[in-house]
């Protein structure tokens, strides 16, 4: 079964969105000049928008591992010292993930974990400090089976990843799910997006997996991004449109769709478990519901589902945990008067994230207080039929 492995409907321009083709996913590529890469850290414009500024100074990220499985990620100047050595599911099996034919696994994963170069310049990532094990599950036209897809998930498990960020979907076969529920009840993160219209139709697979962090999109307005799928699965939206990150070659790229904040809300997942290295993955999850920013129809809706990530709150709010009282996944947050800040230190390249101090405790189970996030979702009966090369 073949299932699209980008979510990432990439625009040429600002307002035209790529109609379908062999390769759905394009976006402009930005040759690496000078003074491409001193403005690029300003076209972030998700930076500003999430305070990003304002998280870094209680983590950037240390000690954690997100998995990428997507089309492997080449090792940009302003991503590889978080690199780790990874898996290739799609050239026979004998890589280790660093190299990207296509462009959209370097995005998503500088989109993550980019620390940028010396005095402000290059590329940043939502969590600077974390290491990004890159998986090749998706071919250089976009296209993955879904069993790579699981191969890529079980891979990730097995080698330590903290956080899963797929920015993929499609339907899905009886390996593609037992992987992705082995890695929830192995106290992983998932994190994937919704989709992009008008390839998708309806949320998804694996977004719409109950456990699985689903995710939509908004605009430079904070308004729902056009290009994304809503649908009852929803739990959180990102920044989504004329989102900058590193590419192949040394380059940078702008694109729009689902997969950019998809690698956003992973990269946000990927803050707290290093802030909370104790917290077990539904309570990771919980704390990006609780504390998110309410958009549309107050309560949780099917374009921003609970709302916009708040970096921020997220790292700092009281939040109860579930199963606590009358609590549920969608309850308001408290946030704390006071962040315990740590010194900001420069967006120079790191050369590694130091080690967690402490294993993440608990693990996901099936049933019961942890499975609260999604219990009060409406669930689609059948999968849609497989997406094929367009």
């Amino acid at each position: 079964m073949r299932l699209r492995a980008t979510l990432g409907a990439l625009s040429l321009s600002a307002s035209m969105l790529v109609t379908p083709s062999p390769k759905p996913a394009i976006w402009n590529l930005i040759a690496q000049k000078p003074q491409g890469v001193d403005r690029i850290r300003a076209d972030q414009w998700h930076l500003r928008y999430l305070r990003v500024d304002q998280a870094h100074k209680i983590t950037r990220g240390e000690g954690i591992t997100v998995a990428v499985p997507d089309t492997g990620v080449d090792p940009h100047p302003d991503l590889r010292n978080n690199l780790l050595a990874g898996k290739d599911f799609i050239l026979g099996g004998v890589g280790n993930g660093r190299q990207d034919p296509n462009g959209h696994g370097t995005g998503m994963a500088g989109l993550i974990a980019a620390h940028g170069r010396s005095g402000r310049m290059g590329a940043l990532g939502i969590a600077p400090r974390a290491q990004i094990l890159p998986i090749m599950s998706s071919s250089a036209n976009n296209l993955g089976e879904a069993d790579n897809l699981a191969l890529g998930i079980e891979f990730a498990v097995s080698n330590g990843a903290d956080v899963i960020s797929i920015s993929s979907g499609g339907g899905t076969n009886a390996r593609l799910t037992q992987a992705v529920r082995m890695a929830l009840t192995s106290d992983v993160v998932v994190v994937a997006g919704s989709g992009n219209l008008p390839f998708d139709q309806a949320v998804a697979y694996p977004a719409r997996e109950p456990g699985v962090v689903a995710v939509g999109g908004i605009d430079k307005a904070g308004r729902h991004a056009a290009v994304a799928v809503a649908g009852p699965e929803i739990d959180v939206v990102a920044p989504a449109v004329d989102i900058y990150s590193t590419s192949i070659d040394g380059k940078y790229r702008k694109g729009t769709g689902t997969s950019n904040s998809t690698a956003i809300v992973a990269g946000a997942a990927a803050l707290i478990r290093s802030k909370y290295p104790h917290l077990p993955a539904s309570e990771v999850a919980h704390r990006l519901t609780a504390t998110a920013i309410d958009k549309g129809p107050p309560g949780r809706d099917d374009e921003y589902g609970y709302g916009v990530i708040d970096l921020v709150a997220a790292l700092t709010a009281d939040v109860p945990p579930l199963g606590f009282g009358s609590a549920t996944a969608g309850a308001p947050a408290h946030t704390t008067s006071t962040a315990t800040a740590i010194a900001e230190p420069d967006d120079e390249g790191d050369d590694g994230a130091t080690a967690r101090g402490l294993a993440t405790l608990g693990v996901i189970v099936a049933a019961g207080g942890a499975w609260a996030l999604i219990a009060r979702r409406r669930r689609r009966g059948d999968d849609p039929p497989p997406r094929v090369s367009r």
